[in-house]
């Protein structure tokens, strides 16, 4: 796929992940990418880990030299910093990883409707995201297979109607929260059982990590995967009806909809 030259806008930690893996996956060469950030911790972040990289505190003069625009900052910002964009008047690709921003605001505030809404998550940030994306009608196919592309330098993406997007933040945008949750009540539970708090710990995330890859990797149902460890009259069928008899599969569909219910009142 051609490169296309890159502005980001808010060089924090989503920021770094995207780009990061961008450029780790070629999408982007360091030396076509601007990244405009005020912060100075943050631009003196990005020159020493990528000193080819131009880095800015204001995005004045400094959009005309990209295709695109990557909107890498909180939703209460998107306002002012998409009027400054519009004040360029080009119709170059806006896509935008704000929560809860839609696609009719996003349009109304760049003055056009070339402009993809992302839903990334934070495991994005080690290169295990899971992102979902919905683009407004101006938005190309090759704009579409180029974010896919992007986001899949982080992990895995997928593109969904704007409607599902409240059910991508309750599911994957918020769901690393559910499972470090999960990860630290299972330490918990061998830290009763007698283990040392550190060893608990890890073999509680090599767990859950280990159980998604066997899910991921061969395809199979989770249902039969996990029927494939619970022998009959065995340890892990007995923990079975304790989850089920305390309500966890209840407990995180309720979460996903009380997420997913919440960014639509945001939105």
């Amino acid at each position: 796929m051609k490169k296309r030259t890159v502005a980001l806008i808010g060089g924090g930690q989503m920021g770094r992940a995207l780009a990061g893996g961008m450029m780790g996956s070629d999408v982007i060469a360091a030396a076509d990418l601007t990244v405009v950030d005020h912060n100075q911790a943050s631009q003196q972040w990005w020159k020493e880990n990528h000193p080819q990289v131009t880095v800015v505190a204001s995005p004045d003069g400094h959009l005309d030299r990209s295709d695109l625009v990557i909107l890498a900052v909180k939703p209460y910002a998107i306002t002012k910093v998409a009027a400054q964009i519009a004040a360029g008047g080009s119709e170059k690709l806006i896509v935008s990883i704000a929560a809860g921003v839609p696609l009719a605001k996003l349009s109304a505030s760049v003055g056009h409707q070339r402009v993809i809404r992302v839903m990334p998550n934070t495991p994005s940030l080690v290169g295990a995201g899971a992102s979902a994306y919905c683009a407004d009608e101006a938005a190309t196919e090759a704009d579409c297979q180029w974010i896919d592309e992007a986001l899949s330098g982080v992990g895995v993406a997928a593109q969904v109607t704007e409607a599902q997007m409240d059910a991508v933040t309750g599911l994957s945008g918020s769901g690393p929260a559910y499972i470090c949750l999960v990860i630290e009540a299972l330490a918990d539970g061998a830290v009763l059982c007698g283990l040392p708090r550190a060893l608990a710990m890890r073999l509680a995330a090599q767990t859950v990590m280990g159980a998604a890859k066997m899910v991921m990797d061969t395809g199979r149902h989770p249902g039969e995967l996990k029927d494939a460890v619970a022998s009959p009259g065995g340890t892990t069928i007995a923990a079975l009806q304790s989850l089920e008899e305390n309500g966890l599969r209840a407990a995180m569909i309720a979460a996903v909809e009380a997420s997913a219910k919440r960014s639509a009142e945001l939105s």
